[in-house]
């Protein structure tokens, strides 16, 4: 079996305590999220006797071409998006890896669209489909763009940097977008993150549906999993990794709350088991070679025989725009 390449410029993150959490690791692997492979090369090479790379931009797949085929039918293909693992998986499978968000591979392509530190075309689309970033800044209102800023990127000067927005139409590079939102915001100090970094995310989410893509994507990771099936994800920033919490914590759950005065909520049974009480973060080893690692949270849960149960928006308290207005 082929040993990962140490040189590979993409390093995947927390992927020793992601091996060790899930560990043994065998059977059949669907890596969710394939971006530059790291994941799936370390499945394979810790003991998976299948990994399955799903990856909703078919860039990657050309870029894998010169290692994927070392594996051979150990390492099989798909492209699409992993809200239909399940389906594209085409099996049960003993594990689901998912490593949530843009990848520093395609932050890396200033074309991408996805960098404020990279000038490039304002795209931010993860598959090739779609509208771009551009397209919807230019034809959202300014209180949708607000919302968004503010719902998916948590921006508390949202109103402003929407009323910029607006006002500089039509933005079409990765540079002007981040100078109009720069030129709204105090200037950082050293060791602040760019000014801009809360708007990029919370339009990129827009542009991919990032949260209705994860919602959709546990619940068929709970579908796909055999009894014992083990699901790590992991997220990079706080609304990702609620979301996850409370999808493992709902499906974990054995009963509702009760009293003297009312009976225990009767609940399904539970559909995942937690082997760790919380998130798994990098340790300073990591934080030393891989920044990127600061803000990554790993989490586990393991499946039971228990039926799937359909996915409740409500329940992960997803983060949604409001049906009018700014709402604040």
């Amino acid at each position: 079996m082929p040993a990962a390449d140490p040189n590979a410029p993409h390093l995947p993150v927390l992927i020793d305590p992601l091996i060790r959490a899930v560990g043994p690791v065998g059977g059949v692997w669907v890596d969710g999220t394939f971006g530059a492979g790291g994941y799936a090369r370390r499945l394979l090479d810790a003991g998976a006797a299948q990994v399955i790379g799903i990856d909703r931009d078919p860039s990657v797949f050309r870029m894998a071409e010169d290692w994927a085929g070392a594996y051979g039918d150990q390492l099989r293909l798909v492209e699409g998006r992993f809200s239909d693992l399940d389906a594209l998986a085409g099996q049960p499978v003993d594990g689901v890896v998912l490593d949530l968000g843009v990848s520093s591979m395609q932050l890396d392509q200033a074309e991408r669209g996805f960098s404020f530190l990279r000038d490039g075309p304002l795209d931010m689309r993860m598959g090739e489909t779609g509208p771009t970033a551009a397209e919807l800044l230019d034809a959202a209102t300014e209180a949708q763009i607000a919302d968004v800023l503010y719902h998916f990127g948590e921006e508390r000067a949202a109103r402003r940097i929407a009323r910029a927005i607006v006002a500089a139409r039509p933005l079409d590079t990765t540079a002007q977008l981040a100078e109009v939102v720069a030129s709204q915001l105090p200037r950082p100090k050293p060791g602040q993150s760019h000014p801009a970094t809360r708007s990029f995310q919370a339009i990129r989410i827009w542009v991919n549906d990032e949260f209705g893509e994860l919602a959709q994507g546990l619940a068929a990771a709970e579908r796909a999993l055999k009894p014992g099936g083990k699901l790590a994800v992991v997220s990079f920033h706080s609304l990702e990794d609620r979301v996850v919490k409370r999808f493992l914590q709902s499906r974990a759950a054995t009963a509702g709350g009760g009293s003297r005065h009312a009976p225990v909520a009767e609940m399904d049974p539970p559909t995942f088991t937690l082997p760790f009480r919380r998130a798994i973060g990098a340790d300073e080893a990591e934080l030393a070679v891989n920044p990127r690692s600061r803000s990554a949270f790993l989490r586990v849960g393991i499946r039971t025989d228990a039926p799937a149960r359909p996915i409740d928006g409500d329940s992960l308290a997803l983060p949604r725009l409001p049906q009018k207005g700014v709402g604040r």
